[in-house]
């Protein structure tokens, strides 16, 4: 599976040095929320250590966990969806260090910059490919047909 820490290692130097210009680190405890759709434009994270329950909330059903991430994967970068009726959100499952990044100037140094642009958007959707494949039974499960009138069951 595709990471960001991987990606970020084969991307060029000056590509990444121009990317983690607009990074910093940061720390989350055990139980601490990290991302909500209120935050889906401002930021988003690389895991360096630690682990993260990812959820989604559907309207009128209880949110269900769609993945588990840990060092290397990407969280947050939401902003390159469009807006939906259900949303991600994520909770460290244990205590979680990440480098955090402004997604507003990473945004606007894809655009001036068409070599980052292109290496950055190329990396994210081959990570959220493969999160979408890894988590594809239970998304299903959320959305199928014969799952409408069910209850979603927090996965464990």
């Amino acid at each position: 599976m595709s990471t960001m820490r991987n990606l970020l290692t084969e991307m060029s130097p000056e590509v990444r040095e121009a990317l983690l210009a607009h990074s910093h680190h940061v720390d989350f405890p055990a139980g601490s929320r990290i991302f909500e759709e209120h935050m889906r434009a401002d930021r988003f994270w690389i895991i360096e250590y630690g682990t993260v329950a990812l959820d989604m909330h559907v309207p009128g059903r209880k949110a269900a966990v769609v993945a588990a991430l840990g060092p290397g994967d990407l969280l947050g970068w939401s902003w390159m969806l469009p807006p939906y009726t259900w949303h991600l959100g994520a909770t460290a499952t244990h205590a979680v260090g990440a480098l955090e990044f402004d997604a507003r100037a990473v945004r606007e140094l894809c655009a001036a910059d068409p070599e980052v642009g292109r290496s950055v958007s190329t990396g994210v959707a081959a990570v959220i490919a493969d999160r979408l494949s890894a988590s594809r039974s239970r998304l299903l499960e959320m959305f199928g047909p014969y799952a409408s009138d069910r209850p979603l069951a927090d996965a464990s």
